[in-house]
């Protein structure tokens, strides 16, 4: 099976414009994977272009539009794969052709269990893997798994385990084998120490020797005991006692055919931690070497007198104590002439090669405290260094720093502590310092596994991986391209919420601070929230999911003021939103009736009654003026009541309306207001006259006269009127230019 799937060619457009949006669904036979070859590809950004795979645990990105390069090959892991093109061109749509055909899928390689090993048959469809145990070790699990056909095939059960054999034993026909410390006990007896008290009788064939190799042993000094003995019971004489000897970096060598074992252990402060190795070897050969770590070449498989074996360490582990070459030797006495050598993870280093491996000290041991170590690694200067960090587990007390460049002054990369997944870092120079410190005064000191680095030279590249852009969401960034510091931030489409950190950064070692993040359709209203002196029928931590109806109540004493119920309704293009806002809860009075329309006026918000704080406008019409509040409120009580009687309309003065009238428009004429200057003036000017001419008259004959009466005109002159004020009061209140309260 196999075709093409090429870009789209769609019509002209018309003056409507809506995204193009393709999607190619490809389904091929279980047990079969779908491989794509990019013939072409030529979009721009306005474009995208996704290759899914579905059927397996979940959705899995194969590639998107900025992974694809002409000639790539693309395979996917289950038997469907969608291919998702969208375009938000409205012409000149880019080009694409994705060649593709069926291959068949295959399990993956299982993992050999640690203390045992694998054969595999087939690891396609119905082939087997049989799994087994060393000696001294049981399956623990099943045997046999079988790869089965599905839409992404898998082996039928997990693979097992190598647990060591229950304490003690008898080992017959020995000829290479383990005996390890038995699981330690139940949490429940754990705090009566471990209390064992095991074993073992290790019996090769007739004219053999054995010999015995200490890879691990950790005893409480006073509380847990080996002893080894040449022979077959409990009184042969001891070959190794723990609390008398050191172990033998030799090993030990019987003298007969059988060893026998005795393990005594009552300590709950450490945990009991034994690996020895045996080997049955006879007269005229050397036992098989052994070197944890490490390698050897031997110049005949045998080991007969005169074997030489050459010892190589695995990367990031050097070679002491010992030997890199040792010889079979004595002829009465087969023996090699020196021992194995140890491989073992150092402190700190000096790094030159292109590639290689940095463990923590004594790896796979655990570390010691109080360690302070220091890696230091060279490269071309044409070149970076990247750090494949595959295992990082150290206690939170410890810290492990990366710092770019030759001593401990340069820039820190990145510090980090406890426990994380693999993760990698890239330097922005050709050299690189690993510093490792473990607390001294850590009284609670625990056992950790360590950590593990691959590292090697790789081309310069000072920028960040390229991004996809998220579905239903965009980023903005702060530079044009990914560098180190550059900023990606996210937003998603209305109805859509962030799930995730919505901003991103470009790390030093050129990783970003955290993964995309990813839009999530919104499918609940938010929280509307309690009602005060009220009750609602749904709690917030049920949610309010798009079809949920919360209904309202108040106490005793109150009364809504607003929807009984609101209903949760969802949107296809925003988030769901209520049906209607949340109502309140009012303390509930009896209403005031209408206190009636005055004559000659109305009132706003004509209604029968008026519940407690409400209030009332009154009005008059033209003509009328408003006497009493132009306002009332309803004052809640038992039974509420209007806070001032309800004012009436009077008939205003028509005279003094017009000239109100009048004065007012003449007040907004400048040429009117001249002119009645005019006029006032010329009405004053003659009265100033008339006084003046009676003031003279009045002078000239008291200067001339002089007489001591007064004339009867005189005294009707000089004689004071009493004038009666006026008490009638000018109304020029007129209802066309009311705009207040006339309280």
């Amino acid at each position: 099976m196999e075709d093409v799937v090429e870009s789209p060619n769609p019509a002209s457009s018309s003056s409507s414009f809506s995204p193009l949006e393709c999607t190619y669904s490809i389904t091929v036979y279980a047990g079969y994977g779908v491989e794509i070859q990019v013939r072409k590809v030529n979009l721009s950004k306005e474009e995208s272009l996704m290759i899914m795979g579905y059927g397996g645990t979940g959705p899995e990105l194969l590639a998107n539009e900025t992974l694809m390069r002409e000639g790539q090959v693309i395979r996917s892991t289950t038997n469907q794969v969608y291919i998702h093109y969208r375009s938000l061109r409205q012409t000149n749509h880019g080009t694409f052709s994705l060649h593709y055909q069926a291959f068949l899928l295959s399990c993956p390689f299982p993992l050999s269990p640690e203390g045992g090993g694998v054969t595999v048959t087939d690891i396609h469809p119905g082939g087997q893997a049989h799994f087994h145990c060393d000696p001294g070790f049981q399956v623990r699990g099943h045997e046999v798994a079988t790869c089965i056909n599905t839409t992404q095939p898998h082996w039928s059960t997990p693979e097992p385990q190598c647990v060591a054999v229950s304490c003690g034993g008898w080992i017959r026909n020995a000829t290479v084998g383990r005996i390890l410390s038995p699981p330690p006990p139940s949490v429940s007896n754990h705090s009566n120490g471990n209390n064992l008290s095991c074993h073992w009788l290790i019996e090769a064939k007739e004219g053999h020797r054995l010999h015995l190799h200490f890879e691990r042993i950790a005893l409480d000094e006073d509380d847990d005991k080996l002893i080894v003995r040449s022979g077959n019971s409990s009184v042969s004489p001891p070959l190794f006692d723990s609390d008398l000897d050191d172990v033998p970096e030799r090993g030990l060598l019987s003298e007969s055919s059988t060893l026998y074992l005795e393990l005594t252990a009552d300590s709950s402060s450490i945990p009991l931690l034994l690996a020895l190795r045996y080997e049955a070897f006879d007269d005229e050969h050397c036992w098989e070497p052994y070197m944890p770590h490490g390698n050897f070449s031997s110049s005949d498989i045998t080991y007969q007198l005169g074997t030489t074996i050459t010892f190589t360490c695995s990367p990031g582990f050097v070679m002491e104590q010992g030997s890199g070459t040792i010889e079979c030797v004595d002829p009465s006495n087969p023996h090699w002439n020196d021992s194995e050598p140890v491989c073992r993870a150092l402190c700190g280093g000096e790094l030159t090669e292109p590639m290689g491996t940095i463990l923590s000290p004594d790896w796979p041991q655990s570390y010691s405290k109080g360690l302070d170590c220091v890696w230091q690694i060279h490269g071309n200067e044409e070149k970076r260094i990247e750090l494949d960090v595959q295992i990082l587990n150290i206690r939170h007390t410890d810290v492990l720093t990366v710092f770019d460049g030759r001593d401990l002054m340069s820039h820190v990369i990145g510090q980090y502590l406890g426990s994380r997944e693999r993760f990698q870092v890239v330097s922005g120079g050709s050299e690189v310092t690993i510093q490792f410190q473990s607390d001294p005064d850590d009284s609670s000191f625990i056992l950790s596994q360590g950590f593990l680095i691959h590292y090697r030279e790789v081309e310069p590249n000072d920028t960040c991986p390229t991004v996809p852009q998220i579905e239903f969401g965009w980023f903005s960034s702060s530079h044009s391209s990914p560098v180190r510091g550059s900023v990606l931030t996210y937003q998603c489409q209305p109805g859509y919420d962030i799930s995730g950190s919505d901003i991103i950064t470009c790390q030093w070692d050129l990783s970003w601070s955290s993964s995309p993040p990813t839009c999530v359709k919104v499918q609940q209203c938010p929280d509307p929230g309690e009602v005060v002196n009220g009750a609602r029928s749904v709690r917030p931590e049920a949610g309010f999911a798009v079809g949920t109806v919360v209904r309202f109540s108040c106490n005793q004493g109150y009364q809504l003021e607003g929807p009984s119920q609101i209903s949760c309704h969802g949107r296809d293009t925003g988030t769901p939103k209520w049906s209607d806002r949340s109502p309140k809860c009012v303390l509930k009075y009896d209403p005031c009736p209408n206190p009636g329309v005055p004559d000659n006026g109305y009132q706003t918000l004509y209604k029968h009654s008026y519940q407690a704080g409400e209030t009332l406008r009154f009005f008059c019409y033209e003509g009328y003026e408003l006497i009493g509040e132009v306002i009332i409120s309803c004052v809640p009580g038992h039974p509420s009541q209007w806070n001032s009687p309800p004012p009436f309309c009077k008939v205003a003065y028509e005279e003094l309306l017009d000239d109100h009238k009048l004065e007012v428009s003449q007040s907004f004429e400048p040429s009117h207001q001249i002119l009645s200057e005019n006029i006032a003036l010329a009405i004053i000017l003659p009265i100033i006259l008339v006084i003046l001419l009676i003031g003279g008259i009045y002078m000239y004959y008291t200067n001339i006269c002089r007489l001591e009466w007064k004339p009867l005109f005189w005294k009707s002159l000089s004689h004071t009127h009493s004038y009666s004020p006026i008490t009638v009061e000018s109304d020029f209140n007129n209802p066309l230019y009311e705009a207040g309260d006339t309280r």
